[in-house]
């Protein structure tokens, strides 16, 4: 069985096929599709639906689709579903003109905006809500998180595992960033690796 993933990011998609070892997990672009829907709702949950609905519209098959982000608890849980389109302290729901700025940049900012408030707390969480959307009257959702810490100075960033702000998020427990985790590792304690867990038992009850 194959599962079309709403994204267009090859390194989700690695990761995602490494979570449903069992199914072919494709994203649009490998069936020629142009997908970028237009993400306008306020919350994880209503990104990915929004997200799945404009696919499965495309494909009439089933589809997979999650919105997460990074949630820094000193910034009011910013930059939120904003995480993609994040431009630092000016910009923190991105730019008016949609451009998007580096990842490297991404992390810089985010770092130096926690610095700039003088909290002490550099707890943060990633979250995700993922999407089984099997028709357009059917779904299944899970929201998940993973809890980190931001690092304190950009020069400690470490590792060239995971992407997006992984470099920079601190796990205690391992004494390690998330990019340096072994992608096992990952996928058993992310926020999208537990909630596709939970998506895939979910797949297990449903009658082919």
């Amino acid at each position: 069985m194959r599962l079309f993933l709403a994204s267009g990011n090859r390194h989700k998609q690695k990761e995602m096929q490494e979570i449903f070892p069992e199914y072919e997990i494709l994203i649009p672009a490998d069936a020629g599709i142009d997908f970028d829907p237009d993400e306008t709702g306020t919350t994880f949950y209503e990104n990915s639906l929004i997200k799945a609905r404009a696919l499965w519209n495309l494909v009439q098959e089933p589809v997979i689709a999650d919105d997460s982000g990074i949630c820094v608890r000193a910034l009011k849980n910013a930059p939120g579903i904003y995480s993609a389109r994040y431009a630092g302290p000016d910009y923190m729901q991105g730019k008016p003109d949609g451009s998007k700025i580096s990842q490297e940049e991404q992390n810089r900012f985010l770092i130096q905006q926690l610095n700039d408030t003088g909290a002490s707390d550099r707890s943060c969480f990633y979250a995700c809500a993922m999407v089984l959307l099997l028709n357009d009257e059917k779904f299944f959702v899970a929201q998940e998180t993973f809890e980190g810490q931001l690092i304190d100075d950009i020069s400690k960033q470490a590792g060239n595992g995971g992407f997006g702000y992984d470099p920079i998020v601190y796990l205690p427990e391992y004494k390690k960033t998330i990019a340096e985790i072994s992608a096992d590792e990952k996928n058993a304690i992310s926020h999208r690796g537990k909630a596709a867990k939970a998506i895939a038992a979910i797949l297990k009850t449903i009658k082919k």
